[in-house]
């Protein structure tokens, strides 16, 4: 049972003593100021308590705030990232001999091993015990994570509380991939003993006196192997949109001929873009546009998508996420010369918050940040003498290939084949019985079942001139996820202590992450991922004829990587914006373009300090991109001609001076609404804005383009037109850009017709707020309310204000270095 708070304070506090200030402690912590956070709090059961929301609270408190924010915020609004215990332990907790876990006021959990084996038990328990409510709905739908089975988002099956059974065949499956760790060598069987501590420690957890609430199943080695392809399922992976391009391009083709048709699909894609922001600016070519023939690249008959087919796509587009960001400035910036570093994963609200913090030490394991309660490892956070953290990168590590149809008695093939061509054969298709998908959503219980063929699950047909192809998604890390784990273990292990070591760690992760590195010396970048050698005579971003002459030629050795240690700029800065030129957009990602929300990551001067690095961010995580990058060049366009009206002409000027006054789209008296009505402006005018852009050219297939891209992704600027408006509307001016569309797009290339369009945008857009606010421009607002902050699936009434901040966070510098 967990003890009420005072009681837990006074019956500890004499423990303090125990776990700060000795000696011992000192030599393993060599950073200086040290903070994070994580919304809403580290506890994540029911009923909630006071821990569940301590701090959301402050998390929120630090938003208004704005880009001033002190040295002493950091203290009030953030918690010690120190190692040990800083102020009173509230509570202690001896699972059994050799670990003792201290609870501090926040309930983080300090877990003191003799050995690795008791840290990594100690971590089992507290996964059990501050995440059981997760576990208990996640660990059977992460069996899925594992599988793609088309037209299934595997977390979404966690927030909704609906169940999932792995058949014998999906467990066998999952068990294999053992096997990836035992290849591994020293390394891997290392990870096999932690995970293998790590369920024990659960199921004491389950089987103890503390367990008060619904039990969990027994857990096993595969839960942890499964439960670990969770993370990379959502934020990690990237592709597998290229059937879905193909439908683009054929409908482009059709619009406007072969040759432009292609070049406008060029256009939008960007997959190389010379203006969009990188994080460092050494070259990594990588996944471009192929030059010279294609002919492993397939163009489908545009519609001919079946319907699972698109139901596979609408599902694993919803399961992709794009998180997390980091602002690093080095040692020139700092005012002491150590870099320092405000960075962490936003990876979304959730109660329960679907990581947990923990700092674990014993049996050579030294670190503190957040654990994922599907393994035991810190994934994110600090080591004795550096720190690390990450960010979606989306790079192509999945990829959707066409399978010729075939029957093996030679007759015409349909749709309904189950046989496929492959180096010169009709192959059988392997059938694969998941498991039982639980009642919900209005549905009832069902087995989920797909065929598969060597280049993975069979989502659904299309028809190219006219013959029936399968769809199948090949993800690289299919059947080799726990080889990530390895590189967790190396990075908790006291074994990194420089960007070479880390860079040879983080390079065992298949998934695709963007990885900064801080020291108190270096700065350093590299983005990791399993990824995939394309054949020539194929393009990245469309389906891949699979019968077997364009398969993968292997994977991206890791000096082919981005990578960089101490860049000359001395700033390292993402946002899930492109790691590098030259680096191409996955066939999924339409927003490596010229305008990004990394952009907002401005200010740099020499010497701050940390609380200047967390001033950038939070100023950044309430800005309208639109108006800080887009709306000078909209307004360049408009002043070449008079307003349409009085009414239009204080409707722009209310977006200027929004602008003037920082852009912010926060709610600093809770009154529910934006403060400022430049923003109610823009956000009414922007779709007709964006619209007056692209539609001259593309017309109906205006709404084609939405599907792959939103218009606008407000308040957190994910990838939007923000990009296309900008270049089209400099190139209409005459000004200089670099990477030009094909052609024109705003008023089909006439500047004056481009500005009547965009007037008329203004216009209706005033128009409309007179109508739903009233005649006076200086009362209109947009509600803040529906921006709010809330937690899925809804278990807790705790809301916080809009920010586009990490859900976890680290400000952090070190000042001093271990000896290796």
């Amino acid at each position: 049972m967990r003890p009420t708070f005072m009681g837990g304070l006074l019956a500890a506090v004499a423990s303090v003593a125990l776990v700060i200030g000795t000696p011992a402690q000192a030599r393993l912590d060599y950073s200086g100021p040290a903070f994070n956070i994580l919304a809403p709090g580290e506890f994540g059961g029911l009923p909630a308590d006071q821990y569940s929301t301590d701090q959301g609270q402050l998390y929120d408190a630090l938003t208004p705030l704005e880009g001033h924010v002190t040295m002493a915020d950091l203290s009030r609004f953030y918690l010690s990232e120190k190692f040990g215990v800083h102020g009173p332990v509230v509570r202690t907790e001896r699972p059994k001999p050799g670990l003792t876990i201290y609870r501090d006021q926040y309930d983080v959990p300090h877990i003191y091993g003799r050995t690795r084996a008791d840290v990594m038990f100690g971590s089992g328990w507290v996964a059990a015990e501050d995440r059981g409510l997760l576990l208990l709905e996640g660990l059977g739908p992460a069996y899925l994570a594992t599988l793609d089975v088309p037209g299934i988002n595997p977390f979404s099956l966690v927030t909704s509380f609906r169940s999932f059974t792995p058949s014998q065949q999906t467990i066998n499956f999952v068990a294999r991939q053992e096997n990836v760790l035992r290849r591994a060598g020293r390394q891997g069987r290392q990870v096999l003993r932690d995970l293998q501590d790590w369920v024990d420690g659960i199921n004491a957890y389950e089987a103890s006196t503390e367990q008060s609430g619904p039990k969990l199943p027994k857990a096993k080695l595969t839960d942890a192997i499964a439960g670990f392809a969770f993370i990379g399922s959502i934020f990690g992976n990237g592709g597998g949109n290229e059937v879905a391009n193909s439908d683009f391009l054929a409908r482009l083709e059709q619009r406007l001929g072969p040759r432009a048709g292609l070049k406008v699909f060029r256009d939008l894609r960007e997959v190389n873009d010379p203006e969009a922001p990188t994080t460092i600016k050494k070259p990594f070519p990588y996944d471009g546009v192929p030059k010279g023939p294609t002919p492993g690249a397939m163009v489908i008959d545009p519609g001919s998508e079946s319907a699972a087919e698109t139901t596979a796509m609408s599902a694993q587009e919803a399961s992709h996420k794009l998180a997390s960001n980091f602002i690093i400035a080095g040692h020139k910036y700092s005012a002491n010369h150590h870099p320092i570093a405000v960075m962490g994963p936003q990876l979304g609200y959730y109660y329960p918050e679907i990581v947990m913090q923990g700092d674990l030490h014993g049996g050579g394991i030294n670190a503190e940040g957040i654990i994922a309660p599907i393994a035991p490892y810190v994934f994110i956070g600090r080591g004795r003498d550096f720190a690390w953290s990450l960010t979606s990168a989306d790079s192509e590590n999945e990829q959707q290939f066409l399978e010729k149809l075939c029957n093996p008695d030679g007759s015409p093939p349909t749709r309904d084949s189950h046989f496929y061509f492959y180096k010169g054969r009709c192959r059988p298709m392997k059938f694969f019985d998941a498991g039982l998908l639980g009642a919900g959503d209005g549905q009832p219980a069902r087995e989920l079942t797909f065929y598969e063929t060597v280049h993975g699950p069979v989502s659904g047909t299309v028809t190219v001139h006219g013959r029936p192809y399968a769809v199948t998604l090949d993800r690289s890390t299919r059947g080799d996820e726990p080889a990530g784990e390895i590189a967790l273990s190396e990075l908790d292990s006291d074994r990194v202590h420089s960007p070479e070591q880390f860079f040879r760690a983080i390079n065992h992760f298949g998934t695709t992450f963007n990885w900064p590195y801080i020291d108190s010396k270096y700065i350093a970048y590299f983005s990791s991922g399993r990824l995939p050698i394309m054949a020539k005579g194929t393009d990245p971003s469309l389906p891949t004829l699979g019968t077997g002459k364009y398969d993968w030629r292997g994977w991206l050795p890791l000096n082919r990587h981005p990578h960089m240690i101490e860049p000359r700029s001395d700033i390292l800065t993402n946002w899930n914006n492109k790691p590098a030129p030259g680096w191409g957009a996955a066939s999924d990602n339409y927003g490596y373009g010229a305008v990004h929300r990394v952009q907002l990551y401005r200010g740099f001067f020499k010497g701050m300090h940390e609380n200047d690095d967390v001033s950038i961010m939070n100023r950044a995580a309430t800005e309208d991109l639109r108006t800080v990058e887009v709306w000078p060049i909209i307004r360049k366009v408009l002043d070449g001609g008079p307003a349409p009206s009085k009414l239009a002409a204080e409707a722009a000027d209310l977006i200027d001076q929004w602008r003037a006054d920082g852009s912010s789209r926060i709610d600093l008296n809770l009154d529910g609404k934006i403060d400022a009505p430049g923003a109610a402006v823009m956000d009414t005018a922007w779709s007709g804005i964006a619209l007056a852009v692209m539609q001259p050219v593309l017309g109906p297939l205006t709404q084609n383009l939405e599907q792959m891209i939103p218009l606008s992704t407000t308040p957190s600027f994910d990838p939007g037109w923000y990009g296309y408006v900008s270049k089209d509307l400099r190139t209409e001016l005459g000004m200089k850009v670099r990477g030009k569309f094909s052609r024109r797009y705003c008023g089909n290339g006439s500047l004056s017709a481009c500005r009547a369009s965009l007037w008329a945008a203004i216009q209706a857009a005033a128009n409309q707020l007179v109508a739903t606010e009233g005649p006076n421009p200086n009362l209109w607002y947009s509600s803040a309310a529906a921006e709010r902050i809330t937690f899925v699936p809804g278990l807790i009434p705790f809301t916080m204000r809009w920010t586009n901040r990490s859900t976890f966070q680290q400000v952090i510098e070190f000042t001093g270095h271990a000896k290796q």
